[in-house]
């Protein structure tokens, strides 16, 4: 199939020389587009593409084959490859700069709730006031420790400790815990 004539009448519109391509080349043509689809790809669909390609515009792009340049395999594997490529390119989500997104796509809601109303009894005043500024201010170790006028790792402790007595108050024991899944 690969002189002139052949190709001449493929060009032509004869159904039975394209039949006869088809038939000819359709292997050749699915291993190079396998040789390129990624995982999950319809390999089938990029073998379609390259005959709708190879026919498109009155067979144009196959009037543009020169025999004295490569073999029509070789032609017909680059082709296959190049196009399976740029369909698979077209197939890829388009990435925007995050430049071009809109200010009010790229907002974050403020989910901050009120605070918990805690027991008065639950913590000492140091540990409120820790538990406060680290979680209701946003203040690090460090700043807390600057304005309470003690060492980071007291405030570390304090706020270990605070936390024990919260998880303690908050924990939900064996039976109750049962009785929700069960409701």
């Amino acid at each position: 199939m690969a002189n002139e004539t052949d190709l001449n009448a493929l060009c032509a519109g004869e159904k039975t020389a394209w039949d006869g391509f088809v038939r000819r080349y359709v292997g050749l043509i699915q291993a190079a587009v396998r040789g390129v689809a990624r995982e999950g790809t319809d390999v089938e669909d990029l073998v379609q593409e390259v005959f709708t390609r190879l026919c498109k515009d009155g067979f144009r792009l196959i009037k543009t084959y020169d025999p004295a340049r490569a073999g029509l395999s070789t032609w017909l594997t680059i082709v296959a490859r190049s196009t399976a490529r740029d369909a698979l390119r077209r197939r890829q989500p388009q990435v925007t700069p995050i430049d071009l997104v809109p200010e009010a796509q790229l907002a974050v809601e403020d989910r901050r709730s009120e605070p918990i109303k805690l027991p008065d009894e639950l913590l000492s005043p140091r540990q409120k006031l820790v538990i406060t500024m680290l979680y209701e201010r946003d203040m690090d170790v460090g700043e807390i420790a600057l304005a309470l006028g003690i060492d980071p790792q007291t405030v570390r402790s304090t706020h270990h400790k605070a936390m024990l007595k919260l998880r303690v108050h908050f924990a939900v024991d064996g039976e109750t815990a049962k009785a929700e899944r069960r409701g």
